[in-house]
């Protein structure tokens, strides 16, 4: 099974809870990391967005309520998108948020049309990290910015102990008392595929993977003693 099928299959039961649980699960913090992505993409007020691995459009909103972007979500799941379109359109943002279906590593848009990209979640599901961030930079004009978020391992001994039993019990335990059978098959999964990712892919790589794929002015931040990753980055000329 390739990793974007692998992707689809194992997130095709949330779409309805999803928001919810990702912010009890997290402890709230997913809703804080995501104000922090918003927050290095909004100052420069980009008229065009494109919001890869859109999800439920939890990105896309925010980014609407922080600027007056017009916004492409993009994202592999159809469960997820109907039910992102379900949210666009209560939040009354139809007019300037679109979404439609694509793969990050083959974006269906031309070189250089949009002024900023966010994505989130997404390159632990990619079967080449390198050359998504090269797809993502190539739809970004020069001087654009890109931004992203991330769960991530803590770099510290002493917090890394906790999230271990965390995400290899409680969070499948919890997961399953309050989503069921799909959340528990995510909780599984999550701990040992972040781990796994950041093993073959540590943070230094990542970064020099943003600035091969054209991006300058790369920072990341470590957020909640290690357990998200914001990064972004400015395209260069």
């Amino acid at each position: 099974m390739s990793d974007n099928a692998f992707a689809i299959e194992l997130f095709s039961g949330l779409p309805r809870r999803y928001d919810l649980l990702a912010e009890v699960l997290s402890f709230g913090q997913n809703r804080r990391w995501r104000r922090d992505l918003v927050s290095h993409l909004a100052p420069h007020q980009p008229r065009t967005v494109l919001d890869v691995a859109t999800g439920t459009a939890g990105v896309a909103i925010a980014l609407a309520a922080a600027t007056e972007s017009r916004i492409t979500g993009v994202d592999i799941s159809d469960a997820m998108l109907q039910r992102g379109r379900e949210r666009v359109r209560t939040a009354d943002l139809s007019g300037r948020i679109q979404l439609q279906p694509a793969r990050a590593e083959a974006l269906p848009f031309p070189s250089e049309s949009f002024d900023a990209v966010s994505f989130t979640y997404l390159l632990r599901y990619v079967a080449d990290p390198a050359a998504t961030l090269v797809e993502l930079a190539r739809v970004i004009r020069p001087g654009g910015h890109m931004a992203s978020l991330d769960f991530f391992v803590p770099p510290d001994v002493w917090w890394r102990a906790p999230w271990w039993v965390y995400t290899r019990m409680l969070l499948p335990a919890s997961g399953l008392l309050l989503g069921g059978k799909a959340w528990w098959d995510v909780g599984r999964f999550l701990g040992p595929n972040i781990e796994a990712h950041y093993t073959a892919w540590p943070l230094t790589r990542i970064v020099d993977a943003w600035k091969a794929a054209g991006m300058v002015d790369v920072g990341c931040r470590v957020m909640s003693l290690g357990g998200g990753l914001v990064m972004w980055g400015t395209k260069g000329a």
